[in-house]
């Protein structure tokens, strides 16, 4: 028996390409076999296991158990959700039993199929907002499966035919909430040749949202043939840092829906993939047959780890300082400094809030602020409704999305109903390092990046020196705890200036000094700011503001300063 950690399987796929077993569905009914395949795991498992043994002779390193539907959202669709987890105990056992008994090391994958259910898009039309299950729920149907299946002995995770991100978040989440280390593979089925998924992401993007899981390996599975899966592969490999996994159809479906490409011709178009993948199988109508004719390529060299950070919605953002693409946040969308969106908040009128984030986009916003702080509105009841919106709205999914709040159920409602990358703002040490760092690894968890205010237990930080002493106190803690530098934006806390007070005066001046030491003595992390704070003193003369914010902006970004969450249409050139 066999157990394999992330390194050493990295190791392996650094070594050659491994195969990966073929089609479970298609020998099912080859059998005469069909219906609820992960059924046959408890009524007829010597059929399971025969396939699994025809596909080691066949060459395989690797083979799926057969749980792709061994949850208990998938199982109710046939009345058996109670029998989900022994369902998928049963598979694990199965396939490793053939493992074991192969003579040679074949390690065993646990298949998590996507569900038929969607927690990105709404399946009702008329009800824009409602979602059949919840991120909860499913993560929950998630961690049943995933419990039974290392009980039953699975080497690793294989999530695959995935269409929704947010979904693989969900697994990702259960998964490492029971196991901090087994390695997980994400494999995606796109919907066109275009390469965006269901959902209208692409494929960086979606790999962008699910990366911080620590993945061994990334890719395609479904969809196509090689040949319609090539294109895509190569785009796969030009930016993904982990290993890359494609099993293609035998071809594209006929008429009647069954698959004709001959072992022949499916590995004419394999090799291909020389040089460009590090697991190579098959998927639906491909056979035993097929999987011992896939052709013996190079791997793909393993690639550079992001130090950047990334980002994404439907499309995959990067803030790269060594570029200096300095990134402006929209702010408009915050109920806090924008009355007319909490007014159309308050009113329901999602649409109209819709067309707004759309307007800060169009603006030049990469990023989209949301806030629903207000005494008036239920915070997190308001943003799970707005981003769930969101999501079908093309023209606004597609930006990042930075998720602003001081109740931290509000914060949880918009990372567990986003599914690209987002941003959390913000966490600090006002209450103490022990909730620090609990809603650090969190927000990890959920698969964003997180500001971290210039804010600790006696207060918020005025001047430069308390400013860079929380900041380096901060990164010191979150780097221990396994958050990468690259996920961590340091907000140093935009002040009033022209007050009147004389303690304000160096407000302005001691921030760019702050950003300017960070980025200097903290390598890796970002910095932020709120610039509208600045003119507070101001508010009614526009003029003045947009002034004071350009000239502020000028200074700061040269500094160092990566992002800030401004109004975009109203800034100034200046030079």
């Amino acid at each position: 028996m066999y157990r394999v950690g992330s390194e050493y399987l990295l190791k392996k796929l650094r070594s050659r390409v491994l195969i990966l077993d073929g089609a479970m569905g298609t020998m099912l009914q080859q059998k005469g076999l069909s219906g609820n395949s992960e059924e046959f795991n408890l009524t007829n498992p010597d059929a399971i296991l025969d396939i699994h043994r025809a596909y080691i002779s066949a060459g395989a390193d690797i083979i799926e158990s057969n749980t792709f539907s061994a949850n208990r959202i998938s199982q109710t669709e046939y009345g058996l959700q109670d029998r989900a987890g022994e369902m998928a105990l049963a598979g694990a056992s199965l396939a490793r039993k053939a493992a074991d008994e192969a003579g040679r090391q074949v390690l065993v994958a646990g298949s998590m199929g996507p569900t038929s259910k969607s927690l990105t898009l709404s399946s009702d039309l008329n009800r824009p907002a409602w979602r059949p299950y919840s991120f909860d729920e499913m993560a929950d149907a998630y961690g049943e499966q995933a419990a039974a299946m290392i009980k039953g002995g699975v080497d690793f995770f294989q999530i695959e035919t995935a269409f929704d991100a947010l979904n693989t978040k969900a697994a990702v989440y259960a998964i490492r909430r029971i196991s901090p280390d087994i390695p997980i593979i994400v494999s995606v089925s796109v919907s066109d040749a275009s390469g965006r998924s269901l959902t209208g992401q692409t494929l960086e993007a979606y790999f962008t949202a699910v990366r911080h899981a620590g993945l061994s390996a990334f890719g395609l599975n479904c969809s196509q043939g090689a040949a319609g899966l090539l294109p895509l592969i190569k785009d796969i490999d030009s930016w993904c840092d982990v290993p890359v996994i494609c099993y293609p159809n035998a071809g594209l479906p006929n008429q009647m829906g069954g698959y004709d490409q001959k072992p022949e011709e499916m590995a004419s178009e394999a090799v291909h993939f020389d040089g460009l993948v590090n697991i190579l199988g098959g998927c639906c109508g491909t056979t035993p047959e097929h999987i011992a004719s896939l052709p013996n390529l190079s791997p793909r060299p393993l690639a550079q780890p992001w130090n950047t950070l990334r980002v994404s919605g439907l499309e995959a953002y990067e803030i790269d300082t060594q570029k200096r693409n300095f990134t402006l946040i929209g702010e408009r969308t915050n109920v806090a400094g924008s009355r007319k969106f909490a007014k159309l908040i308050a009113a329901g009128e999602w649409d109209e809030a819709l067309g707004i984030a759309a307007g800060q986009i169009e603006g030049g916003a990469s990023i989209i602020d949301i806030n629903m702080d207000d005494a008036m509105l239920d915070g997190p009841s308001s943003m799970e409704t707005f981003v769930r919106m969101l999501q079908n709205d093309p023209a606004v999914a597609r930006a990042a999305l930075m998720i602003d709040s001081s109740n931290w159920d509000c914060i949880l409602a918009g990372l567990k109903n986003s599914q690209g990358k987002c941003i959390v703002n913000s966490i600090s040490l006002k209450d103490g390092e022990e909730t620090f760092l609990r809603k650090a690894r969190e927000i990890h968890a959920l698969g964003a990046a997180m500001v971290v205010m210039a804010f600790d237990e006696e207060g918020q930080a005025t001047t430069y020196q308390r400013k860079v002493d929380i900041c380096a106190r901060c990164y010191r803690l979150l780097t221990g705890a396994g958050i990468p530098p690259q996920d961590i934006i340091f907000d140093v806390n935009v002040l009033s200036v022209g007050t009147g007070i004389p303690e304000h005066d160096r407000y302005g001046i001691d921030f760019i000094e702050a950003v300017r030491w960070i980025k200097a003595n903290l390598p890796g992390v970002y910095t932020s700011g709120g610039v509208s704070n600045l003119s507070f003193a101001f508010r009614g003369n526009n003029p003045v503001r947009s002034a004071l914010h350009a000239v502020f902006l000028y200074h700061a970004i040269q500094a160092g300063l990566d992002m800030a969450i401004v109004n975009p249409g109203m800034l100034q050139l200046y030079d």
